[in-house]
């Protein structure tokens, strides 16, 4: 079979380029939140290249470092109603809650979806609906385990509220676990967030929960790995 002409004015590809375009989309890129992390251990092991045993150790803990603040491509899905898993990990709670005060969504239990990220998993938080956000709240607190139940109400935790072109009302809450202190959102009141965009990060540890509206059909199980963005958790009514 004769071989296609290259169209013109096509750069040639080399072995290199082809490589290096390879590990390009096999590394994932890395959150801007983790530079300063990354660069610390980076510098110590170039301040200390004549010590082999302070280089490695350095360039140990960047690599580490650059892992958990890794920000993979996701691509959500594009049916109509769907709220996708905000954050990588394991489904710890699917109950009902009363939604954190801070956002007046009254009193009366809503369905909620509890996401806990280990220290291994992907730590970038995600949009689950696409929509306005109506209110990000800040609320300071305790550092327990992010497993627990009792989490919700007592850790720090950053609740914002989006609302979809329906006018469907979904909070998202980022909750600080045992190791995490700090919470990171850069989701503004006013702004238009699509479905699966990141908008926040937590550090080391922590805890994702999802408040939906009454009438919401749950579509995960206690104990299921979700991959944020892509991992429908629920369809709204």
């Amino acid at each position: 079979m004769a071989r296609k002409p290259t169209p013109p004015g096509t750069p040639p590809t080399s072995g290199v380029a082809h490589i290096a375009d390879l590990v390009r989309k096999a590394v994932p890129p890395l959150h801007p939140a983790g530079l300063p992390f990354v660069a610390a251990p980076l510098a110590v092991a170039a301040l200390g290249r004549n010590r082999k045993w302070v280089r490695r150790a350095g360039l140990a803990s960047a690599a580490a470092t650059a892992t958990f603040f890794r920000h993979p491509h996701r691509v959500p899905p594009n049916r109509i109603g769907v709220v996708v898993a905000p954050a990588d990990g394991e489904v710890a709670l699917v109950d009902t809650a009363v939604p954190p005060a801070e956002l007046n969504l009254g009193s009366e239990p809503l369905p909620r979806v509890s996401i806990f990220l280990s220290v291994l998993d992907v730590h970038v938080q995600r949009s689950p609906v696409g929509g306005i956000v109506r209110e990000v709240v800040h609320r300071p607190g305790k550092f327990l385990s992010a497993d627990l139940a009792d989490a919700s109400e007592v850790n720090e935790r950053n609740s914002m509220l989006l609302e979809t072109r329906d006018g469907h009302r979904v909070a998202v809450v980022q909750i600080a676990g045992l190791l995490a202190r700090r919470i990171v959102c850069d989701a503004g009141v006013g702004d238009t967030l699509p479905i699966g965009d990141t908008y926040g990060l937590i550090r080391f540890g922590s805890r994702v929960d999802t408040y939906l509206p009454a009438g919401t059909t749950l579509l995960v199980e206690r104990g299921q790995r979700t991959i944020g963005a892509e991992t429908v958790i629920a369809q709204l009514p």
